[in-house]
């Protein structure tokens, strides 16, 4: 069985890149998500294998969704990648305390995208 995905974004062209990575990659895109609160709403009601964020969203961050999934017992296994244009090592703390799994810099190439999501995936399937 293939991993499940929930992605979240403001951009909608990048989470239409995303859409198309999750899809190469072979996983299972259950939710594509504008914002936060969406993207919440979407990860709670699926509860999906991996969760692909961008860290600077409206409403809720990716970061602030990072820590809502860890405190979640019922979510807290949940892969979570984030979506960073920071590659700063601020940015990765920042990451890593919230609990993210893996850091993807924008720009991206879908083919690196969906590699890298194959990979991060392969132990889910």
């Amino acid at each position: 069985m293939s991993a499940t995905v929930v992605i979240a974004d403001d951009d909608p062209d990048i989470r239409a890149l995303v859409a198309i990575a999750v899809a190469r990659a072979g996983l299972v895109l259950l939710h594509s998500a504008a914002d936060g609160a969406e993207a919440w709403n979407a990860l709670s009601r699926h509860r999906p294998d991996l969760a692909v964020l961008d860290v600077s969203m409206p409403g809720q961050s990716g970061l602030e969704l990072c820590r809502r999934l860890r405190a979640d017992e019922a979510l807290s296994g949940t892969t979570v990648v984030l979506l960073t244009a920071g590659v700063d090592q601020q940015s990765h703390e920042a990451g890593t305390l919230a609990g993210a799994d893996h850091f993807l810099s924008k720009p991206f190439s879908p083919k690196a995208l969906s590699l890298s999501l194959a990979e991060i995936a392969e132990p889910r399937r």
